[in-house]
C-alpha cells in the first residue's frame, strides 16, 4: 500500500505527465498551422508517449491499492515561436520533468518504498532518453539554422520518427 505522501506525489506526477501530453499536442497543432507536418508528427507521437507515461503511473498507483485522484490540467500555450524556439522549450520541459521524477524517487527512498523506486528508475532511464533526443534536435538547429531548406530537411527527418 502506498503511503499518503507518496500517493499524493504520484497523483501530482500523473497530472504533470498528462500536461506534457497536452503541451506536445499543442506544439503539434502549432507545427501543423506552420506547414511543418514532420515536426507536427514528432510532437503528436511525443504526446502519445507522455500519455502512456501518465497511464503507467496511474496503473501503478492502482496496483498498490492507492487512490488515483485526477487533477486539473493547466492549459498549454498555443504559440511557440520559431521551430528552434519550440524545441528549446521541449528540452527545457524535459529537464523540468527529470527534476520532478528525481524528487519523486527521492521521496520513495525516504519512505523506503522499494517497489516505487523500481518503477521510478524506469522513468529516470526514460528521461535520459527524452533529454538526449530533444538535445540532439536543438543541437541540429544550432548547426543548420532555420533557413527554409534546413527546415524542410529537418521536418522530413523528424516526420520519419516511428510510432
Amino acid at each position: 500500500m502506498l503511503k499518503d505522501r507518496l500517493q499524493n506525489a504520484m497523483n501530482n506526477q500523473i497530472t504533470h505527465e498528462f500536461y506534457s501530453a497536452y503541451l506536445y499536442l499543442s506544439m503539434s497543432a502549432h507545427f501543423e498551422a506552420g506547414s511543418l507536418p514532420g515536426m507536427a508528427r514528432w510532437m503528436r507521437l511525443q504526446a502519445v508517449e507522455e500519455q502512456a507515461h501518465a497511464l503507467k503511473l496511474f496503473d501503478y498507483v492502482n496496483a498498490r491499492n492507492g487512490r488515483v485522484t485526477l487533477q486539473q490540467i493547466p492549459q498549454p500555450p498555443a504559440d511557440f515561436g520559431t521551430p528552434k524556439a519550440a524545441f528549446d522549450q521541449v528540452l527545457k520541459h524535459e529537464q523540468e520533468v527529470t527534476t520532478l521524477i528525481t524528487q519523486l524517487y527521492e521521496l520513495a527512498a525516504v519512505e523506503k518504498d522499494y517497489a516505487a523506486q523500481g518503477i521510478l528508475q524506469w522513468f529516470i532511464t526514460e528521461q535520459v532518453e527524452e533529454e538526449k533526443h530533444a538535445g540532439e534536435i536543438v543541437e541540429t538547429f544550432k548547426m543548420v539554422g532555420e533557413s527554409p531548406m534546413a527546415l524542410m530537411m529537418l521536418d522530413r527527418q523528424l516526420g520519419s520518427r516511428g510510432g
